[in-house]
């Protein structure tokens, strides 16, 4: 029974191997998951939350209270600890050695890659991606906006450097403000119950990935989708991923260590996590191009 769960396994790794060195375009979507062998917290339950935040489980608020575009103007000290204590430790992860493979995979087909994430974290441009060929299609907190807002405008976060008490949680001296009308400034990121996300940014991305989508159609180019850590909890990606398979008639190869199944045997299933998932492929898919190159 072992012997033939590993081969099962070694089946599905070769067949994504192949399906990757085969492809004329990669879309590479991803999840919370995707972050997790980076080290970065856990949020797909309140446990992992509260782990992460015990300042936040003394007041028994859930991520999904948190993340609550009301905070900024009830409590904005407490909603830029949240944020900000995230955005410095986005600053100083360092993006797992799965993402070096990932890159180097998309960097092969002839259509190259596109990115789509629901992650905020900005881990595929410090990894290398090309900025101009990703959808962050929650926003980023790389990125900030009027808490109002006063207008349809986004800016960078890169000059906010925010000190967090670690007993409250809450951030020290002078918040981000809007430089217009001088509301606190907000992240740039989907929130829930949110009616004041600017989203402007987002929507040219995801019409960058339409319009390389549409060329890859056009063309009758090979796409093959390759998903990583997205579960069934809050499943945009999940339907996307399935979505652009139907309709491109694309393979599919879905990466989770819990919610791994997929609805066509054409698709491939790979029950891990991403980084082990992507070492497995990789020591088969690069002898495999290495020996299209030769040839």
């Amino acid at each position: 029974m072992k012997q033939e769960k590993e081969k099962d396994f070694s089946d599905r790794i070769q067949r994504a191997a192949e399906l990757l060195a085969g492809a004329d375009g990669l879309l590479i979507t991803a999840g919370a998951g995707m972050g997790v062998d980076s080290g970065l917290p856990d949020f797909r339950n309140k446990d992992g939350f509260w782990r992460a935040y015990p300042a936040i489980q003394k007041m028994n608020l859930a991520f999904e209270e948190v993340a609550d575009p009301r905070w900024f103007k009830q409590h904005p000290r407490l909603a830029w600890g949240f944020y900000g204590h995230r955005l410095n430790i986005f600053r100083r992860t360092t993006p797992h050695p799965g993402f070096v493979r990932l890159l180097a995979m998309g960097q092969c087909p002839p259509r190259g890659c596109f990115v789509l994430t629901s992650n905020v974290d900005g881990q595929f441009q410090t990894a290398g991606f090309d900025p101009q060929r990703i959808e962050e299609c929650h926003g980023s907190v790389q990125y900030l906006q009027c808490s109002r807002p006063c207008r349809q405008e986004v800016w960078s976060a890169d000059e906010i450097h925010l000190a967090i008490s670690s007993e409250t949680l809450q951030a020290i001296g002078p918040l981000p403000t809007c430089p217009h009308c001088g509301a606190i400034a907000r992240p740039n990121v989907l929130l829930f119950n949110d009616k004041s996300w600017v989203d402007a940014r987002s929507k040219l991305q995801g019409e960058c990935l339409w319009q390389w989508l549409e060329e890859m159609m056009l063309d009758d180019a090979r796409l093959v989708i390759i998903e990583i850590g997205a579960g069934t909890t809050l499943p945009v990606i999940r339907h996307r991923s399935e979505f652009y398979g139907k309709v491109h008639h694309a393979n599919l190869i879905r990466i989770n260590p819990f919610e791994h199944h997929v609805r066509k045997a054409r698709h491939v299933s790979l029950p891990i996590g991403g980084l082990t998932a992507l070492e497995a492929i990789w020591r088969v898919w690069y002898p495999l191009t290495q020996k299209e190159t030769s040839s």
